[in-house]
């Protein structure tokens, strides 16, 4: 019972912390100038991608796109009127139904540790949605496999580009369950990722390790789309290039950035000091192959109790029109102040 009581405290305090974190409000920059377009939170049920039953959400400069044929999905996240941050698989868009698992693009939820069966329990069939003015809930059926129901509620703020995406699990078996919420977002081709080190301390001040890094047995830190600097890892997406690389760590900072032609989309997510994560300790990671590159958040592992027992995961998302270089000081330069002002401004509809 202590450890049970111990996890659920952990439970809670995933949904503390997620919430603690901010929005951008008041006057909206976009690479250093005002925006023009007028502000208007909507709702309208659309087309898109060959599905027809649409969720589109736009607040007049940024829009977003879940689908309902199939999913949970988001499909789209970008200013309104140019390109997609989220990849799109062409092969597989549009399609619904059938006993094979399609990865479609976009972001979706699923439950860590990765397992062959559970991980890829299929999400063919419609959902269920709900909204409520403010925050759209997308609801799929109970797992048969695993005997869990996914849900992702998404808020889109009014007065700035920026949107809150839960995630939550719950359990439906009659058995205690022990899992973590694992958040993945499938990125367009030819972007780079961008994830923040621990800041340097010296010998011998500082005596224990701060970096924890998980490779994969096929991880080559060789590779040229990778860039280990002294501040940020880097990992470039490369459409030339087929071969498959995975990285996870455990960000402390609590955010980790796509760069994308001239477009920065940045995610704050929360480190739960003393929390158990999945995979060796990583609550992100990262993969990529010539298709996409997927920008993982994971949050702690625990058990979740039987009989409608939840855990959540909160990312919150920012959109920015930006030039950002290779290089660690330009990350510095133009990464970091927005970073600040998406963690200082407070989040308000």
């Amino acid at each position: 019972m202590r450890n049970l009581t111990k996890m659920r405290c952990v439970n809670s305090a995933v949904v503390a912390v997620g919430f603690a974190l901010v929005f951008m409000t008041g006057p909206e920059v976009l690479g250093g100038r005002r925006a023009k377009r007028e502000r208007k939170l909507t709702m309208e049920k659309v087309s898109y991608a060959g599905w027809p039953n649409c969720i589109k959400l736009s607040n007049g400069q940024i829009e977003l796109i879940a689908i309902t044929d199939v999913g949970p999905r988001i499909m789209r996240f970008g200013f309104v009127g140019g390109q997609n941050l989220l990849k799109e698989d062409k092969d597989q868009i549009g399609k619904t139904g059938g006993d094979e698992w399609r990865s479609y693009g976009g972001h979706r939820l699923w439950h860590a540790p990765e397992h062959i069966v559970r991980t890829y329990s299929l999400d063919n069939s419609p959902i269920k949605y709900k909204w409520n003015g403010t925050t759209l809930i997308l609801t799929q059926d109970v797992e048969p496999e695993t005997g869990i129901v996914k849900e992702i509620e998404v808020t889109l703020d009014e007065k700035s580009n920026s949107a809150r995406v839960l995630h939550r699990l719950s359990n439906r078996n009659m058995w205690e369950i022990e899992a973590a919420c694992w958040a993945m977002t499938v990125l367009a081709q030819g972007g780079r990722l961008i994830l923040p080190q621990e800041p340097f301390g010296p010998h011998p001040e500082y005596l224990l390790p701060a970096r924890p890094l998980v490779m994969w047995q096929y991880t080559d830190m060789g590779d040229a789309r990778w860039i280990w600097g002294t501040k940020y890892i880097q990992l470039k997406q490369n459409p030339k290039v087929s071969k498959k690389q995975k990285v996870g760590l455990l960000n402390k900072q609590g955010w980790g950035a796509y760069y994308l032609k001239g477009e920065l989309f940045l995610k704050q997510y929360p480190y739960i000091d003393g929390a158990t994560y999945p995979d060796m300790g990583c609550n992100t990671e990262t993969f990529t192959n010539d298709e996409m590159l997927e920008f993982e958040t994971l949050g702690p592992l625990v058990k979740i109790p039987a009989d409608g027992g939840k855990i959540e995961h909160v990312e919150d998302w920012h959109l920015f029109k930006v030039k950002v270089g290779e290089g660690e000081s330009d990350i510095d330069k133009k990464v970091l102040p927005l970073v600040k002002k998406a963690k200082d401004l407070t989040y308000k509809f």
